[in-house]
């Protein structure tokens, strides 16, 4: 088995880390989440007469769609041309020609980049967190950094799709199609096709079989995860009455959103090193 060295990892998560930062990556989408979420927040209730944030059920659910649409989108634009972006460059090679292997490149891409998006991602919703803890206190903000530490998983879980991606690809270009395309598939078109299948078969495709299909999509488990974790969210989207009872636990929930950050990045590092 080949060792890994932590050092040479460390160094390289560093650079793309450090190069994030340079480039002011961390500090837009910070602002965008941050802008974003105290308008969706404050106005989010203004359809039904009322403005600010009145309870952390309906702050989480405002914010629900927008990690949604967004989060995926910004890993995938983050890691798509991690791998091809260098062999494209030429410089792939000279960085495997240093004293690195083709695992220790590969890791140290991702968890710079992860720490990249992660840090952004808490930072844009931190303001926000200390606003409803003036308000609600400790046991309101438990719920919503339940919900920012989900929003940080489904983006390490996209992110470990973009490092996939990149590796596959052997043209930035056709990355970045597949980066957007995959994007679409899994926002917008996975949910309408189950829908599609629910009432084209008039029902009989259903139930605990349906809710089982929604694992297959981590922007899926991200919403069952916040849907789930307050039961005032669950009348709030018609598919919490597909879903078992067994999904209802967020650390089983949690377990597969894991997944969805293990297997793509094992995938890549194993295509990555043949």
């Amino acid at each position: 088995m080949i060792g890994i060295e932590g050092r040479q990892i460390a160094t390289l998560a560093g650079k793309e880390f450090r190069d994030r930062i340079r480039n002011r990556w961390v500090l837009a989408v910070a602002l965008v989440f941050t802008v974003f979420s105290l308008v969706i927040s404050y106005f989010g209730g203004a359809q039904q007469g009322t403005l600010g944030p009145h309870s952390i059920q309906f702050v989480i659910a405002s914010l629900v769609s927008l990690v949604i649409y967004l989060v995926p989108l910004i890993a995938l634009l983050l890691g798509f041309d991690a791998i091809v972006g260098e062999r494209e460059r030429g410089s792939l090679d000279l960085l495997l020609a240093l004293p690195i292997t083709r695992l220790e490149l590969l890791l140290g891409k991702y968890l710079g980049l992860a720490a990249a998006l992660t840090l952004s991602t808490a930072a844009g919703f931190a303001l926000m967190a200390v606003l409803l803890y003036m308000q609600f206190g400790w046991n309101g903000l438990y719920h919503y950094l339940g919900f920012v530490l989900s929003s940080v998983l489904l983006g390490l879980a996209f992110l470990s799709l973009a490092l996939l991606l990149s590796v596959l690809s052997r043209e930035r270009t056709r990355a970045s199609g597949l980066a957007i395309a995959l994007w679409f598939g899994f926002v917008l078109v996975f949910d309408l096709v189950l829908l599609g299948m629910l009432v084209g078969t008039g029902g009989h495709i259903g139930g605990d079989a349906m809710a089982w299909l929604l694992l297959l999509n981590p922007t899926d488990v991200f919403r069952i995860l916040n849907v789930f974790s307050l039961d005032e969210l669950r009348n709030l989207y018609g598919l919490a009455t597909l879903m078992p009872a067994a999904m209802a636990n967020p650390l089983v929930m949690g377990g597969v959103m894991l997944a969805w950050i293990v297997l793509p990045l094992g995938l890549a590092s194993w295509r990555f090193r043949s």
